[in-house]
């Protein structure tokens, strides 16, 4: 861990974030006592995601409308006239 005074951390903050975003950690003290951690925050893993990864296991039935309101009938024609 690294430390450094708090006069010091105001003069190098730039320079501390960027140490902690490279995984350090740096402490920041006053009167020789530790008050702040800097730590970087690590990156969240993006879940892997494939196009076409749930075909078959989606079904619609047959005489689903949309709620009672004839819309799927209806949908085509409205897709037409735009």
């Amino acid at each position: 861990m690294y430390e450094v005074d708090i006069v010091e951390a105001k003069e190098k903050l730039l320079e501390l974030i960027e140490a902690a975003m490279r995984g350090e950690e740096v402490a920041i003290t006053q009167d020789n006592q530790p008050v702040v951690k800097l730590v970087g925050i690590p990156k969240q893993a993006k879940p892997n995601r494939k196009a076409g990864s749930a075909k078959g296991m989606v079904w619609m039935s047959d005489d689903f409308d949309y709620g009672g309101y004839g819309i799927r009938d209806n949908y085509w024609r409205f897709c037409d006239a735009v």
